[in-house]
Formats: structure tokens, sequence, C-alpha cells
């Protein structure tokens, strides 16, 4: 086998890399073929990984960070249309025949993911095996979440809206704690800050979370499932028909 070019232990960054759920469906041998064109990378808080109608070097597995898939307007208004973490994959517009996206993919909370340079993920693509299927039946349960959010924040409350993205983000994430303003929040729902605070005050009231200087901690989550639209458990059972494991912590 060629030299990685992760440069610690290779069986901790094959574990490490196996975090991402695609790549621990894959069988053993499709992984190792895949894998030593993984490159393990850090993700900060805020970074673009790229920008609406920019060539892209770089498909990314997120591991322990979470990327927000921004939509922006003409006037600088944003709205958040996905949320991609360990359940995937960043840049399944590469896989489905285009060079860019419409949206700007930036980091929602810090982390790392293992990233793979377009040719090479292609090349392994093309080739029609596991590789090939886990990525399809990904990006069916993408278009889903996509389709779910629309219908929330056209049909559903802010606080509604806000139990979604919390679930959501809780699910990707290894911790109850989220680093996030108000005002950043607002940005991915496309609502006023205004509309967010009440929202988490509400929460708080209810004893569903905790929301202090930046950082949401989710203290009930039975409960907090309770208080969410249905939204989030159509777009949690279709990852879960697609690709037999459920991204979610569903306790019901």
């Amino acid at each position: 086998m060629p030299t990685s070019k992760n440069t610690n232990d290779a069986s901790v960054n094959k574990s490490d890399a196996r975090e991402n759920f695609l790549l621990a469906a894959l069988s053993s041998e499709a992984f190792e073929r895949v894998y030593d064109d993984l490159e393990a990378v850090p993700l900060k808080l805020g970074q673009v990984l790229h920008e609406s109608d920019e060539p892209m070097a770089y498909v990314y597995f997120p591991t322990d960070c979470i990327v927000s898939l921004l939509y922006i307007m003409e006037n600088g208004a944003t709205a958040e249309i996905g949320v991609v973490g360990k359940d995937g994959i960043l840049g399944v517009e590469l896989f489905m025949g285009g060079q860019s996206t419409t949206n700007r993919a930036i980091v929602q909370s810090a982390g790392r993911a293992y990233r793979m340079r377009v040719k090479a993920m292609r090349s392994e693509f093309t080739l029609g095996g596991p590789f090939q299927r886990v990525l399809l039946r990904y990006t069916q349960a993408l278009l889903a979440q996509i389709s779910q959010t629309a219908v929330c924040n056209r049909l559903h409350t802010v606080e509604q809206q806000l139990c979604r993205w919390l679930l959501l983000s809780h699910d990707r994430l290894n911790s109850d704690k989220l680093i996030m303003t108000h005002d950043l929040i607002s940005n991915m729902l496309g609502v006023r800050r205004e509309g967010v605070t009440l929202a988490a005050k509400k929460l708080v009231a209810r004893g569903l979370i905790k929301s202090v200087r930046g950082t949401m901690t989710i203290i009930d989550r039975p409960g907090l499932e309770k208080a969410v639209c249905e939204c989030y458990a159509v777009v949690d059972d279709e990852y879960n028909r697609l690709l037999g494991q459920g991204a979610g912590r569903r306790t019901a």
C-alpha cells in the first residue's frame, strides 16, 4: 500500500476517518482504496470552504464539525438550506456533474474533516461500486433535508425552526454545547435576531436549553423532540431509510 499522506499513526487516522458515517459505511476494500486520497484538515469556526459559483477543489467528509450551506441573496441576506456533519459529505455537486454550486459553505462548529481532491473522488465514483452507491444515497437524503428545511421555514414558527436547528446540530456533534450567538442563528434561519432571542427564552423557560453568552446547551433532549415540528423526524427517517443508520439521537 502507498504511504499515507496523513502524518499521524495510520490506525488512529483510519479509526478517526470512520467517524464519518459515509466512510464507515464502505466495505473494508473500498475504504482502503480511498483512504490514501484522504487528508485530515482542521476546520475553524466561520471558515468558508467554498463560495457560490466558484470552482471547488475538494470534497469534505466531516468527523466532528458542522458545515452550513447558506444561500446568499443580492442584498446580503442569508438563509441556511442544509447542514453537513459526520453524517455526510460536502460537495455533492462535484459527482453530480457540476463544478460549483449556488451556495456558500461555512463552518458552523469547528472540528476536523477529511478532504479528498475532486479528481480522486471522481475516479473512485466512476467505478460504480460501494463508494458511488453511498454517495448517491446520501445525496437523496440531503435533498430531503433541503426540501424539508424550505417547508419548515415557510410553515412553522421560529421556535419550532430553532428546535429543528438545535436537534440537527446536536446530532452531528459529540457535545451538548453549541457555540453559536443569536445573530449567527438568525442568519442561518433567515429570521430577525429578536425572533431567535424570544424563541430561545421560551425554550429556556421550559427547561429545554440553557443560553449563555453565545453558547446554547441542550438540557432536555426528549423535551426538545416533543417541541419540534415533524420536519426533524422526516429528515432523520429518510436518512435512516437510505443509509441504514440514523444521524440522529432520537429518544422516541
